[in-house]
């Protein structure tokens, strides 16, 4: 039933069940996420400069795009340990990103957008559909690790058709979302 033979080695491959550990895992992430956001933050840190966190987000968001863009380009030409590769890339480049936004949202107060207008309005747009599809990304890109770890190719392939292009536009919104509250550090 859920054991059958490795295609390069012959010996028997038994599937695991990841879902707890996916479930769990997204709930702990997106929980942290939430509790912090709106928070006032540490009073009088001068460890270092916690401005240059919202910049490590930028560069890792980048370099995740980046790495999914690999990632896309190696499957389609069939070089699936490239594919692979690109995929751990991109997983420990949004790891980075994950430690260095809590990071900066533990310690420092909630910056606000401070433009108007039009532009207020294609930053909150922005940002909104950044947040709500970042949430929806956590267990989206585990499920489809997962997946693809228990050789279920088929099923990796229906939820990738989703995962691949939302973690696209949240890494990219990331670096945009950076671009345009900046000035208001």
């Amino acid at each position: 039933m859920n054991q059958e033979m490795d295609r390069l080695s012959g010996k028997p491959f038994k599937k695991r069940n990841y879902k707890p550990a996916i479930i769990i895992l997204s709930v702990v992430l997106i929980g942290v996420i939430a509790l912090l956001s709106g928070r006032r933050g540490v009073e009088e840190f001068t460890a270092f400069d916690i401005t240059i966190l919202p910049l490590l987000n930028a560069i890792f968001n980048s370099f995740t795009f980046l790495f999914l863009v690999a990632a896309l380009i190696a499957i389609k030409k069939r070089y699936i340990n490239a594919h692979r590769k690109f995929i751990y890339a991109a997983f420990f480049t949004t790891s980075l990103f994950l430690v260095t936004y809590v990071s900066y949202h533990y310690l420092a107060p909630s910056t606000s957008f401070g433009g108007s207008g039009i532009v207020a309005g294609i930053y909150y747009f922005v940002l909104i559909t950044h947040i709500v599809l970042a949430a929806a990304i956590v267990p989206l890109a585990l499920t489809s690790v997962a997946r693809a770890w228990n050789r279920e190719h088929e099923r990796h392939r229906k939820i990738v058709r989703w995962t691949m292009p939302l973690w696209l536009y949240v890494s990219f919104t990331g670096v945009l979302v950076y671009i345009m509250i900046s000035p208001y550090y």
